[in-house]
């Protein structure tokens, strides 16, 4: 079998799942995962209502996001909820360009980023309706496929890993002051995990800056991507998450593993996951 072509869609094993945790009484994460075809529909999401629009042509682009809500209660929650929907519907109303354009120009890059502003002057839109003086923020972690190459995404600290010959990378940099005061040779990684501005972050959907962040990266088969808030990361080490995608049987169970495993070590923050690899079929 050829691994040079497009997987496909009965050769994409994607699955997501997200959970408030053990402490927090609400849950501000939200995530949607789709394809893109003549029109975008939705194949699996927390949020309410998704429209649902089946097509029988082929896919062009495949749809993956993450958004951990800031502000507490209703505002993190309406936050998150409206990050994804304004950029989903900003995505849907640019299908052409992922029909027709070259995915290795910088159409898809403007797009993504305009997406992403999209949603941040509607979260700050939001926010002036319903917690005028109030913080609402989100952060939002993306993954958009377009055959031979996807594209990642991010505005805030919500990750994304990527698994190949049994190695984790976390492609994502964490846009907090802590990971700046790293960067900059101020704190060292160590340190940094344990300040307390490992938990405030530079650039949000919805904040006074929003930076986001795309970079451009080769598709193979092989690859498993994992797209995760920091729910996952605050109870589960790396180390423990290459051994879960190292023996995952689908990405359903690898999925509700590493969120038992956050809620059994503690659940101390909302929990959101998605992973998504190619499986070869059987003869």
């Amino acid at each position: 079998m050829s691994t040079d072509r497009k997987p496909r869609d009965e050769e994409i094993d994607v699955y997501g799942l997200t959970d408030q945790g053990k402490v927090r009484k609400d849950n501000q994460d939200h995530f949607l995962i789709a394809s893109v075809h003549r029109r975008l529909h939705v194949l699996q999401t927390s949020l309410t209502d998704p429209a649902r629009v089946p097509m029988a042509d082929d896919r062009v682009a495949f749809l993956a996001m993450v958004a951990d809500g800031v502000g507490g209660g209703v505002g993190g929650q309406e936050a998150s909820a409206t990050a994804l929907e304004t950029a989903t519907e900003y995505i849907a109303s640019s299908s052409k360009c992922f029909m027709e354009g070259d995915a290795a120009g910088t159409e898809f890059i403007e797009t993504l980023q305009a997406a992403a502003l999209r949603s941040h002057e509607a979260v700050k839109a939001r926010a002036m309706d319903i917690a005028p003086g109030r913080s609402m923020a989100t952060t939002l972690t993306m993954y958009m496929g377009v055959w031979p190459y996807y594209y990642l995404l991010q505005v805030g600290d919500s990750r994304y890993y990527l698994y190949r010959g049994g190695a984790l990378t976390q492609v994502s940099r964490d846009q907090t002051i802590a990971q700046d005061l790293v960067d900059q040779g101020v704190l060292t990684r160590a340190v940094a995990e344990r300040s307390r501005f490992n938990d405030v972050l530079s650039s949000a959907i919805g904040a006074d800056e929003a930076v986001p962040v795309v970079t451009r990266l080769k598709s193979e088969w092989g690859m498993v991507h994992l797209l995760c808030t920091d729910g996952l990361i605050k109870h589960v080490t790396d180390e423990r998450i290459k051994e879960v995608l190292a023996t995952m049987t689908s990405s359903r169970q690898a999925c509700e593993t590493l969120v038992a495993e956050a809620l059994a070590n503690g659940g101390s923050d909302n929990v959101t996951v998605i992973i998504g690899r190619t499986v070869t079929p059987r003869p």
